[in-house]
Parts: structure tokens; C-alpha cells; sequence
């Protein structure tokens, strides 16, 4: 077996992990949580639902910039030799009227068990157009993919 490329890690780290901890800020304080997320097919996207009255929306409306950290440690010393995480840097937006129901359901194909999270009125769908990965396996080899230069 050959080691995969480390876009083919990036690429892994989007399907199979479903939660992301996105990094918002405001008024110069950042504010991470935990979200479900899904990557578009070409991963130059991702999406991820909250409720309008928390902290990430109201951070979100004042600075669109964001970073969306996935992972896979298991949280178990072989982490310090297998683990990989993979950095999404990029600008949120809520997605509009048009493209909502599309999205929504590409959102509800990877995450069924919160359809009515997902479908409240309450509830704004956001995607993140993604500018840059910074992947990180091993806690040192460092690999960056800027979307710009990627033909995914």
C-alpha cells in the first residue's frame, strides 16, 4: 500500500470526520465551537448550520473570517505519530434565498439526525468559501494548499 498524497489526507479529513471547531472573532477575541459540517465535492466549500442567537452568528456578522480545524485523534498516545489535522481558512457567509434549499439538503445528506435543527427558522445555513488548507500530520510536516493555485 502507498501512503496517500496529503491532499488525498485533506480529502479524507473532510468526509469522514462530521464536527469541525470553527474559530470566529470579534472586537479582537476569538471564540472557537463545535460544529457539523460537510465540504462541497471539490472542497473549495463548506457549510455549517447555528442559531442566529449565538455568539458565532453574532461574531460571523461583524467578521466573516474563519478557520474550521478537523481532525482525527483519538485521544490516545499513537496520536503523536498518526494524527492529522487539516486547517480551513476562508470567509463565512450565510447562504442566500436561492441557493438554500440545495444546500440545505447536500447539509442534511451528511447530517440527518439534525434535520430540525437545520430547517428552523431560527437556524442560518453558512458557507465558508475556503481561500487556503494548512494540513498538519505528525504535529510537524507541515503542507498549505492554497485554493487559488489547487485543481481539485
Amino acid at each position: 500500500m502507498t501512503n496517500p498524497s496529503s491532499w488525498d489526507i485533506v480529502l479524507d479529513l473532510l468526509q469522514a470526520q462530521p464536527l469541525g471547531v470553527l474559530g470566529t472573532s470579534r472586537e479582537g477575541h476569538a471564540y472557537t465551537s463545535l460544529v457539523a459540517f460537510v465540504a462541497s465535492t471539490d472542497a473549495r466549500s463548506l457549510y455549517f448550520a447555528t442559531t442566529r442567537a449565538t455568539r458565532k452568528y453574532h461574531n460571523l456578522t461583524a467578521d466573516e473570517r474563519v478557520a474550521l480545524l478537523i481532525d482525527n485523534r483519538s485521544n490516545r498516545t499513537q496520536d503523536f505519530y498518526g494524527a492529522a489535522a487539516v486547517s480551513a481558512y476562508g470567509r463565512a457567509l450565510e447562504v442566500d434565498a436561492t441557493a438554500h434549499a440545495e444546500l440545505q439538503a447536500l447539509y442534511l445528506a451528511r447530517h440527518p439526525q439534525l434535520k430540525s435543527f437545520v430547517s428552523a427558522p431560527s437556524t442560518a445555513l453558512f458557507r465558508i468559501t475556503v481561500d487556503n488548507y494548512q494540513l498538519v500530520v505528525r504535529f510537524q510536516h507541515v503542507t498549505e494548499f492554497r485554493m487559488t493555485e489547487c485543481t481539485t
